[in-house]
């Protein structure tokens, strides 16, 4: 039990200096994102975890949050579109709040939403297959976990299984000299 205990530690210590190296070498996501939300377990309570990937599967961006609802769509949305820009199309599922956060944020000019080039919001649930299925990596990663006690340990863990699913994914552009083996290239990039 002191294993796995340690390594939780370990995540919630580190996992922030991860993202911030790894950063460097993400490739550019594409430009059609598929946005859905779901639920984990907190203290036998439910929180949701906003999601959105590209039509090609790669992770646009997460957001674990305590509610459901317009002000917890607004903050997801902001950090996808500050760290990734404005895309051409953005597929919804029918939750009224998610519409509402894009509309509000829309209005005030937060992205293109009525001029020549503006952002394309739609629903259509079989487009968001692509998410739902890129839910079941993160949920097979923390369901072994049976909940979270702490909201910030939760945030910190699912930072870390998304950059590790990224990874996996192959988002990351590392330059040759950082080698083949996967032992030397994460060193080389938390090095750099």
């Amino acid at each position: 039990m002191r294993c796995a205990s340690t390594i939780l530690r370990w995540v919630v210590c580190y996992v922030v200096e991860f993202e911030k190296c790894w950063q460097a070498h993400e490739r550019p996501v594409g430009d059609s994102w598929r946005c859905d939300e779901t639920y984990l377990k907190l203290r036998g309570e439910w929180v949701y975890l906003y999601r959105a990937v590209d039509k090609q599967g790669k992770t646009v961006e997460s957001y674990l949050s305590r509610t459901r609802d317009i002000t917890a769509a607004k903050a997801f949305f902001r950090r996808a579109l500050r760290r990734h820009g404005d895309p051409r199309v953005i597929t919804l599922d029918g939750f009224e709040p998610t519409h509402a956060a894009l509309r509000r944020m829309g209005m005030n000019n937060e992205f293109n939403y009525r001029w020549e080039g503006a952002v394309h919001i739609r629903t259509c649930p079989y487009l968001n297959n692509v998410v739902e299925q890129d839910h079941r990596r993160i949920k097979a990663r923390v369901a072994p976990m049976l909940g979270f006690k702490r909201f910030f340990n939760a945030r910190r863990v699912v930072a870390g299984v998304e950059l590790v699913q990224k990874i996996i994914k192959g988002q990351f552009d590392v330059p040759e000299s950082f080698g083949n083996d996967p032992f030397a290239v994460w060193s080389n990039v938390l090095g750099a």
